[in-house]
């Protein structure tokens, strides 16, 4: 019996326009990839920032007293500044969706070179071993036997009463954090030295 329908038109005009596509073509409409097609690596679709850039400079001049720190959320860059000139100008990675980087003007609350994380971490055991790793204390419970241990923060610069900061971290190339200003790991310590508790730093869009 011969179908009429509006809709079976439809799936078969369909169908015809897509056979007569590349098969690139086709594969991008269905979300697969043609057997001729390059495989794109996860690394490549990641857009991967310029590395830092240290104003030697200024390496003489600039120092906790006459220091300041601009981030820049959109451009996922940190300027570690004196006056209007830029000493360091590095990637970082800020606060995913759902954990963002706060915006304003802030001070640094608290220098400690060796911070561990109050509420992300793991759960190890009393030889230290990880039994669960990845978990927060706002939501997960620690299984008998084992303990809280704090994600290393390493040359942690304390911005607000939360907890976020400055810190060193995995930069993948975009936000990515729990709202923590991730560095990489040959600039934290340089910020670290040259900044002090009350230097101002500026988080904008």
């Amino acid at each position: 019996m011969k179908n009429d329908h509006p809709f079976s038109t439809l799936i078969a005009s369909l169908v015809l326009v897509l056979g007569m596509l590349a098969p690139e073509a086709s594969a991008q409409i269905w979300g697969s990839r043609s057997p001729n097609a390059p495989m794109r690596k996860a690394s490549d679709m990641i857009g991967r920032q310029p590395g830092p850039k240290i104003n030697k400079e200024l390496e003489s001049v600039i120092n906790p007293s006459n220091s300041r720190v601009v981030v820049s959320l959109s451009k996922q860059r940190v300027y570690l500044m004196t006056g209007d000139q830029i000493y360091i100008d590095s990637p970082i990675s800020s606060g995913k969706a759902g954990h963002s980087t706060p915006q304003g003007n802030f001070s640094i609350m608290e220098k400690d070179a060796d911070h561990r994380s109050s509420v992300y971490g793991n759960f190890v055991d009393r030889n230290g071993r990880i039994v669960r790793a990845g978990v927060s204390t706002k939501i997960d419970s620690a299984p008998s036997g084992t303990r809280y241990q704090g994600a290393p923060m390493k040359w942690f610069c304390r911005l607000t009463s939360s907890g976020v900061g400055m810190h060193i971290g995995i930069l993948p190339g975009y936000p990515a954090s729990h709202g923590c200003i991730r560095l990489p790991a040959e600039i934290a310590p340089i910020i670290y030295s040259n900044v002090r508790v009350g230097t101002k730093v500026l988080v904008e869009a």
